[in-house]
């Protein structure tokens, strides 16, 4: 099984157990801000979804209908997500907003909220650390964004255990829908960070500029090889990169030369950047010019010259 796909099914599992949790202590509590954070786990439990489905098809190779793969569906997925924690926020706005009015109602018992929050929280970082990791080790924007789901759930937890104590001490009912904010608040701007990195990809960004560096970094290994390069085009759909550009050569190599000098720089960029694919198109110097590279071309002397209109 993918490495992924496995990583999202133990977040499927996670998020079940929480949100059975979740709801039946907040029901019997009574509590806005307990609720609230059932209603974001049942979020989290749909976005571990998605991200199960979208890891699994986006690792199906390129077909005759999607020559270029299927990562972008991981892009579709964690915008999605994004999207489902904007709603759950507005819910959990509106929920508290309502209680504020009213004064806050009566919580039963909040030191037992405490205990469940504490023993969520502590689920969804371990699990959140582990999606981390293989969404950095397989580069998934979905398990990515599935990870900061959990990873959001464990702050605004530790939040609402913060309301809870306070509310137990002070008996301030309106702390509960108070803290309860504080949460929707926390989860819209986990959500914008969200989508702005899972829907870039969909524009076709070029890749981050520390990347586009390791690039051109390895092409200049080769300067002695080529006279110059131009057209560089990158970008990134869920994990695979693209990468092509133009390549110039002394207009006196060898198709076989040329070749093999490309295959170099192209697996030199695979090697650097994982899951990328390299498209060099090659092309003679056509300088009417003494062009110095092509001078100092050993094999000017055995190719003939190639009339230039």
């Amino acid at each position: 099984m993918d490495l992924r796909t496995r990583a999202a099914r133990v977040s499927i599992f996670s998020n079940f157990i929480l949100v059975l949790g979740k709801l039946g202590i907040g029901y019997w509590m009574h509590s806005v801000s307990v609720m609230s954070e059932a209603i974001h786990s049942g979020l989290d439990l749909v976005a571990a979804a998605i991200a199960y489905f979208s890891v699994r098809e986006a690792s199906k190779p390129a077909d005759a209908e999607h020559r270029y793969g299927h990562g972008k569906i991981e892009n579709i997925a964690g915008t999605i997500e994004a999207l489902l924690i904007f709603l759950a926020a507005l819910w959990i706005i509106y929920e508290a907003i309502k209680r504020l009015i009213s004064g806050g109602h009566a919580v039963n018992e909040p030191l037992s909220g405490v205990a469940v929050m504490g023993g969520a929280s502590l689920i969804n970082y371990l699990v959140s650390r582990y999606l981390f990791q293989v969404a950095k080790d397989t580069e998934s924007i979905a398990l990515e964004a599935d990870a900061w789901h959990l990873r959001t759930d464990v702050y605004t937890s530790a939040g609402v255990m913060l309301g809870l104590v306070a509310l137990y001490f002070t008996g301030f009912y309106w702390l509960d829908p108070l803290v309860a904010l504080v949460v929707a608040a926390m989860i819209i701007r986990a959500a914008y960070h969200l989508t702005r990195e899972a829907m870039l990809p969909l524009m076709d960004v070029s890749l981050p500029a520390e990347e586009e560096e390791i690039i051109k970094e390895i092409i200049a290994r080769h300067a002695h090889e080529y006279v110059e390069f131009h057209k560089l085009r990158t970008r990134k759909a869920g994990r695979d990169r693209q990468v092509d550009l133009h390549l110039v050569v002394p207009r006196y190599k060898h198709i076989d030369y040329v070749h093999e000098l490309c295959e170099h720089i192209g697996d030199e960029i695979k090697a650097a950047l994982p899951y990328t694919e390299v498209l060099i198109h090659a092309e003679p110097c056509t300088s009417t010019a003494d062009c110095p590279v092509c001078a100092a071309c050993p094999e000017k002397e055995n190719v003939p010259q190639r009339r230039i209109d």
